[in-house]
């Protein structure tokens, strides 16, 4: 999500949002009203794809650090040989 990118589309929705409703209903103070409220609501959504995008990531990081951690103690654990009739374990 590319903040500037995503501030003019948001200005563009409530320049379009602001004509629409003003075009409804014909009064400038109601209009003005709905398009505060709607750009409260846009930045209150934009703030929580922030943190779904911090706290997704965060959980990939942990897991990643949970399998690095499996894999170390994989390494060491100790495999006794066996015996089989592949040539190649002898």
């Amino acid at each position: 999500m590319y903040a500037p990118r995503v501030f003019v589309s948001m200005l563009g929705a409530l320049a379009v949002f602001a004509v629409a409703t003003y075009w409804l209903s014909g009064s400038l103070s109601g209009t003005l009203i709905k398009t505060v409220i709607c750009a409260i609501l846009l930045q209150a959504g934009y703030f929580g794809g922030v943190l779904y995008l911090v706290w997704k990531e965060s959980k990939e990081r942990n897991g990643a650090k949970r399998t690095a951690g499996r894999a170390e103690e994989a390494e060491k654990l100790h495999v006794p040989p066996f015996n089989s009739s592949e040539p190649f374990n002898r």
